[in-house]
């Protein structure tokens, strides 16, 4: 616990923080990456030039001054943060290089302001973040180790299939080396996949699992995008009978387990971890809506899939919509999802789970939708594919 005079100087400075959050954040990773390099494959360099990923790290920064008194409020957003750092392997001793560099950055920004008790405060309350995480990781890293099929750090799986999902969507199997069987997963959690050179670069990725558990794979669904190294890495060099690290499965995302009626609204590669919900849930009888969101049919992954389950499975309703539909296509609709859309979906009192995924732009139309539909906020779940951002409509 912190003493009281800390506290009172950590709620003195956030305003000033908040003000200049955006030049700490850029100051900070420049200073990062030049004296500490090996942390530059745990970071997507994407985002770091969207600048969602600075982004991201002052808000939480913010959040946790804010709430330095209170850090109940932010069990949520700390789960969310540990399932991300145990699915790339961060280690304790990586807190202690972000924290040297977190500090001289908020000394640079805040000058004459940030006195030697105003970073003195910061430091302790730092370093008491620091445990919190650590110690939260490190019992997810030993359940992982300890699950049947499970294990700690990197493990070598052999790629025993490749598939194409649609023009631009491939699915990825792959088969543990050591042949010493798999854990357990929930649907809707990722895993990670290390890459120790890329054109002399190592790099680290997450990818949801986009099938149930209980098989003898583990199946990732990747789409080719434009300027994803990663991505563009996989489809065009990886072949069968390669060698992938990967690391166990994480997230916090997963599907509720109970009989409401689900409903699975995704647009683009938002399906894949969809698909393992809808895999795991298909035999429940649970009243389950899959609805996707897609440009057209040439890019609209695992559509004869769900079809298949859906004639196999009177509980399951799928309904697609496209923006720019061709001629062979054959949609439920076409244009972009609307209240009504999505209204008429959903039972009178709404109680449903529902889950959202795909791009920033759908996410933020659906998830207005279903809060003006009366959905409840508990039952309203999505996942960011990278660096949290704002969802404001």
């Amino acid at each position: 616990m912190l003493d009281a005079a800390t506290v009172q100087i950590i709620k003195a400075t956030v305003p000033a923080l908040q003000i200049y959050a955006n030049d700490i954040t850029s100051h900070f990773y420049p200073l990062l990456f030049a004296q500490h390099p090996e942390v530059l494959p745990y970071f997507n360099q994407t985002n770091q030039g969207k600048g969602t990923q600075p982004k991201a790290l002052a808000n939480a920064v913010i959040a946790y001054g804010a709430n330095i008194d209170e850090l109940g409020n932010l069990s949520d957003a700390v789960s969310k943060i540990v399932q991300k750092h145990t699915a790339l392997g961060i280690l304790p001793e990586q807190y202690d290089a972000v924290g040297s560099c977190l500090l001289q950055a908020i000394k640079t920004v805040l000058g004459d302001a940030a006195t030697d008790e105003v970073i003195d405060a910061w430091a302790k309350a730092y370093s008491q973040l620091a445990n919190i995480l650590i110690a939260a990781e490190e019992s997810i890293y030993t359940e992982n180790e300890q699950k049947s099929g499970g294990w700690r750090g990197e493990r070598e799986f052999i790629l025993v299939k490749r598939e194409d999902e649609s023009s631009v969507i491939t699915s990825f199997y792959f088969q543990p080396f050591d042949n010493q069987g798999l854990p357990d997963f929930e649907a809707g959690q990722f895993l990670t996949i290390v890459f120790d050179d890329i054109d002399g670069v190592a790099m680290r990725r997450n990818y949801s699992l986009s099938d149930a558990a209980g098989k003898d794979y583990l199946r990732i669904s990747v789409k080719r995008e434009p300027n994803g190294v990663v991505s563009n890495h996989l489809h065009n060099n990886i072949q069968l009978g390669d060698k992938i690290k990967l690391r166990a499965p994480s997230g916090d995302f997963t599907l509720r387990k109970n009989a409401k009626p689900l409903v699975l609204l995704t647009g683009g590669v938002g399906i894949t971890p969809a698909i393992s919900m809808l895999n795991t849930a298909a035999g429940s009888g649970r009243d389950i809506r899959f609805i996707h969101a897609a440009i057209n049919s040439d890019v609209h992954a695992f559509k004869q899939h769900v079809d298949t389950l859906a004639a196999a499975n009177n509980n399951i309703k799928p309904l697609y919509i496209y923006s720019q539909p061709q001629a062979h296509c054959q949609p439920h609709a076409t244009g972009f999802i609307d209240a009504s859309f999505i209204e008429a979906q959903l039972p009178a009192n709404r109680d449903v789970e529902l889950y959202v995924l795909g791009p920033i732009g759908f996410m933020k139309a659906a998830l207005a939708i279903a809060t003006s539909l009366g959905v409840p906020a508990s039952q309203i779940h999505y996942e960011f594919f990278g660096p949290a951002e704002s969802l404001t409509a």
